[in-house]
């Protein structure tokens, strides 16, 4: 494909991942037509902080006011930034806000790319993340990390499925995962294992790339057969575009706990408040109306507990 087409692609690809529908409830009490990512209301305005969450507050915390959470603001819904090209907005958004009201703490949100949010957090440039990141073996041998939502992996493929391609018959395929994922260091490996190489077939090859953005664009210029990403990322992608690409049904068994993790430096002293101010999150009304709002309801749980 000439490099001007590629670029053509990446763009309309860019657009429809920063495109949103109408409609629906906004994250506030009234019904709203904004357009989603048009929509930066603070969905932790007038909430409380925790008593409980507070008392466990390390008084350095109290001292400096505020918290720095590490994001990589690149995949809506999840984590994003609005029209404005400065609001972090989506379901990590909303609920990092709501656990820095829970301690009574200001919010400083660091754009970040993905596979540089550990170093960062185990350097102590980042007091923890929000990023729907799942809790490793590798993980937490440098983090603590709390559980705040379930999470999922899905499998997009070109439009009309011209392979032919399940969930089963990935082997020997190019597939695309995004640089520092939880697909790319375990899901992929062990999909692959199971349903190919132990039967004798080629392994699966994973593409890894910087984001959705380009791996969907890859995807869309048939240069990689599918993308394997978190399935709320793709449906997202697929809302704002249908008939763009085709994701595949179920989800992909990962045979791995799916729950996704806020997480912070092992061992830190701000881990048990930052746990009990997740839970106090879990339990309020804000927490299912952000992910209702941006169609993630049942990914809903109820225990934050450390991994």
């Amino acid at each position: 494909m000439a490099k001007n087409k590629i670029q053509t692609v990446a763009a309309g690809l860019a657009l429809l991942l920063a495109l949103s529908a109408c409609g629906g409830a906004a994250t506030g009490t009234e019904a709203t037509d904004i357009p989603k990512t048009q929509n930066t209301r603070d969905i932790s305005e007038g909430v409380q902080p925790d008593a409980q969450a507070v008392a466990l507050l390390p008084e350095s915390y109290k001292a400096k006011g505020e918290l720095t959470v590490a994001m990589d603001l690149s995949s809506p819904p999840m984590t994003f930034l609005a029209e404005d090209n400065s609001t972090p907005i989506g379901v990590n958004p909303d609920l990092a806000r709501l656990v820095a009201k829970k301690l009574g703490l200001k919010l400083k949100f660091e754009n970040t790319a993905f596979d540089t949010i550990i170093p960062g957090i185990d350097g102590g440039r980042f007091d923890f993340t929000a990023t729907t990141m799942s809790a490793t073996e590798e993980r937490l041998k440098v983090m603590d990390m709390i559980n705040y939502l379930k999470g999922g992996s899905a499998v997009a493929v070109p439009k009309g499925n011209p392979l032919n391609l399940t969930n089963d018959t990935l082997c020997g395929r190019n597939i695309g995962v995004t640089k520092g994922s939880t697909q790319q260091l375990k899901h992929l490996p062990n999909v692959s294992k199971w349903t190919c190489e132990e039967k004798g077939q080629p392994a699966i090859n994973a593409i890894t790339l910087p984001n959705v953005q380009e791996a969907l664009t890859q995807l869309d210029s048939k240069r990689i057969d599918g993308v394997f990403y978190d399935a709320s990322g793709l449906a997202w992608a697929d809302a704002q575009q249908p008939d763009h690409f085709f994701i595949l049904e179920p989800r992909m068994k990962n045979r791995t706990n799916t729950n996704v993790a806020m997480g912070l430096k092992k061992g830190s002293p701000l881990t048990p408040a930052l746990q009990a101010a997740i839970q106090a999150v879990l339990e309020s009304p804000e927490y299912k109306e952000s992910l209702e709002y941006w169609g993630l309801g049942e990914s809903a749980i109820s225990e934050a507990a450390i991994r």
